[in-house]
């Protein structure tokens, strides 16, 4: 450890005083008078000395060390420029928890408190999408990768790196009781190797350096995905041995790969003589630099985008920004690009769910389709999140970020000045467009304005209303708000818009919010959560983390109290049978009783208020809400509102 690096607590002084205890603890007079009970009835606890409750039990042996493998472990983490980890406590992992917080000084990497290794995971996925990093995840043996699973997969789903180490105790010799067993397994990955990118189970200290360096630049580079290594107890808590030569190897990040430069050149040339061009965007935009990129690509063809909201890939306010006449602009297109486009084929038709599955086609015959996307070079087959198989005519394989340079480049080089009058001709009509639907929806956000529960709509208007001036960052998802605040907000900022969870699984939505939150917190910037009730249910200590480490967040409740897309499922199906819809909240419903989550969150630690249920009296809610917010700590209103 270099000598500016000062350590807060010295190990070696901490043990022996421990072991001094356990000597007063061994010579201290029993207490032989017993105590009276209280008038109640009820038995008092003993009472325990300061000794007995800090001390080293006598008959263990007090051992001490300077410097452990878990030390120099935190080292390489140190070296990664990790400024975070989240957890939830462990024994697996007791070394590094130590190294980090006393021998780290819990900084850089600072250890983040979770209640649960799912909201863990969540939270790390939140935070890479707003900072372009992976913070580290500690998690413990068998039952916190079981617990982490769901959230490894959705970052999975999602292409966001996470950086996941697991402990474990390999040599099953050194497992000295049941749990530590159960908590132990031969091969600590194998549950979740399907949906990773890489993971090893290093052997010695400088094979944990390599892996370690070799993890962080395989999740970095694109398509970005989960990595795990494996810290054995037995590495992470023996004593570095004497003349032990250990080295941090170097980080340097692999260069995106780019688009092959003739394909790039046909892609241009097929773009510029199209008269109908599309251009669709997913999680095209990896940093803002990304979006500027769509965005200049865009403007050079002055071709329509529809986003996808995969990230935040187009302004929604930018008159190219034509995503709400989606199937129109696909039906009439002669050439689609598709940019980071997870299901192409997706964008493409239309489906039917009735008894039998059908599908058609949206495109006219002849349509040219030119995909640009890293997630053809890296594919596996168990888990099938790659949706069905899109017939493209030009395929690139390829990071679309680091590609849109030459792609935009070369249509310059290609485009006449005549053709450039005519796209500029094309452009002014879309900007008409863009003004007519901007008005469209804020005519549709005026139905059920007065409404009680409140609409969608107007909590969307609300929170704009009183967040449009700052600089704010949602960090929920949208679709089940019918995007209106796509519809009615200007996005123009990468960091104002995260997307979804990838792998559509409930439990995402808080944790990442907080994740997100926790990256926006330095730049200073507001972070609005529409938080759906089921989506919080399933881990809501999230909440008293956000508390614990004051981490700056307005979360307002999409309280509609159902899992509404379960009750048209449901729906569907009784609707299929003919059997009526009237039994449908059976099952699907948060109801009888009604969640309080004003008193939840509080309970919690978090300022809250609600049940609010008169549209009236959202906008005040939400202004005491966002004063403190502003003062460091999280608030939550809990709002009744409708399904949409």
């Amino acid at each position: 450890m270099p000598k500016s690096q000062k350590r807060s607590v010295n190990r070696r002084d901490f043990l022996k005083n421990a072991a001094a205890g356990a000597a007063a603890l061994a010579s201290a007079p029993k207490l032989t008078e017993a105590q009276p009970a209280p008038a109640s009835g009820r038995v008092p606890p003993p009472l325990m000395s300061r000794e007995s409750e800090v001390g080293t039990p006598p008959a263990l042996e007090a051992l001490t060390t300077d410097r452990t493998g878990s030390d120099f472990m935190v080292d390489v983490i140190k070296s990664l420029g990790i400024e975070y980890i989240c957890a939830n406590p462990g024994s697996s992992f007791r070394g590094l928890h130590e190294s980090v917080i006393n021998y780290g000084s819990n900084k850089n990497p600072e250890f983040i408190t979770c209640c649960h290794e799912e909201s863990a995971v969540a939270m790390a996925h939140g935070y890479a999408k707003i900072e372009g990093k992976p913070l580290a995840v500690f998690v413990h043996g068998t039952v916190g990768i079981q617990h982490a699973a769901m959230a490894i997969y959705n970052a999975y789903c999602d292409r966001v790196p996470v950086y996941i180490i697991a402990g474990n105790i390999v040599d099953a010799t050194k497992r000295i009781n049941a749990v530590e067993w159960a908590h132990s397994v031969q091969d600590a990955a194998a549950m979740v190797r399907d949906y990773l990118k890489w993971d090893d189970l290093p052997l010695s200290l400088l094979h944990f350096a390599e892996s370690a360096v070799r993890a962080y630049k395989i999740a970095m580079t694109p398509p970005m995905l989960p990595v795990l290594l494996v810290a054995d107890g037995e590495l992470q808590e023996n004593p570095i041995p004497d003349g032990v030569a250990l080295r941090v190897p170097k980080l340097v990040l692999a260069a995106p790969p780019q688009g092959d430069s003739g394909a790039v050149a046909e892609a241009a040339r097929l773009l510029i003589a199209a008269e109908n061009p599309v251009i669709v965007a997913d999680r095209a935009a990896r940093t803002p630099i990304g979006l500027t990129r769509v965005i200049e690509l865009a403007e050079t063809l002055q071709a329509p985008v529809i986003d996808q909201t995969g990230r935040m890939n187009f302004p929604s306010r930018h008159p190219l920004n034509q995503s709400q006449r989606s199937r129109e602009l696909v039906c009439n297109a002669d050439v689609i690009l598709g940019l980071e486009v997870n299901d192409f084929w997706g964008a493409l038709n239309s489906f039917r769910d009735q008894i039998n599955r059908t599908s058609l086609p949206l495109t006219k015959p002849g349509v040219k389709l030119i995909s640009i996307t890293a997630a053809d070079l890296f594919s596996k087959s168990n888990y099938q999140d790659f949706q069905r198989f899109p017939q493209v005519d030009l395929d690139i394989a390829a990071d679309a970020e680091a590609t849109l340079p030459s792609l935009t480049e070369s249509i310059k080089r290609q485009l006449s000045s005549d053709r450039k009058r005519a796209l500029e001709d094309r452009g002014a009509q879309f900007a008409v467009a863009r003004q007519e639907s901007l008005q469209r929806a804020r005519d549709e956000a005026a139905y059920a304005w007065e409404a009680s529960p409140i609409s969608t709509a107007r909590l969307s208007a609300e929170l704009w209303a009183n967040i449009k001036d700052q600089d704010w960052s949602l960090v929920s998802v949208t679709t089940f708000l019918n995007r209106w605040p796509q519809r009615l907000w200007s996005f123009d900022k990468h960091h104002q818009y995260i997307g979804g969870s990838g792998g559509y699984g409930i439990g995402y939505g808080a944790p990442a919010a907080v994740g997100a939150a926790l990256a926006n917190r330095k730049y200073g910037r507001l972070s609005i959560n529409i938080q759906c009730d089921g989506d919080l249910m399933y881990a809501p200590g999230i909440l008293w983390t956000a508390a614990h480490h004051h981490i700056p967040l307005l979360s307002v409740m999409h309280n509609n109290r159902a899992y509404h897309q379960e009750v048209m499922q449901v729906q569907i199906m009784a609707n299929r049978h003919s059997r009526g819809v009237d039994r449908a909240s059976i099952g699907t419903t948060i109801e009888d009783p009604s969640i309080d989550f004003a008193k939840v969150a509080q309970g919690l630690g978090v300022h809250a208020e609600g049940p609010i249920t008169d549209p009236k009296d959202l906008g005040p809610a939400i202004r005491r809400a966002l004063d403190v917010v502003k003062h460091g700590e999280p608030a939550l209103i809990d709002a009744h509102t409708q399904p949409r």
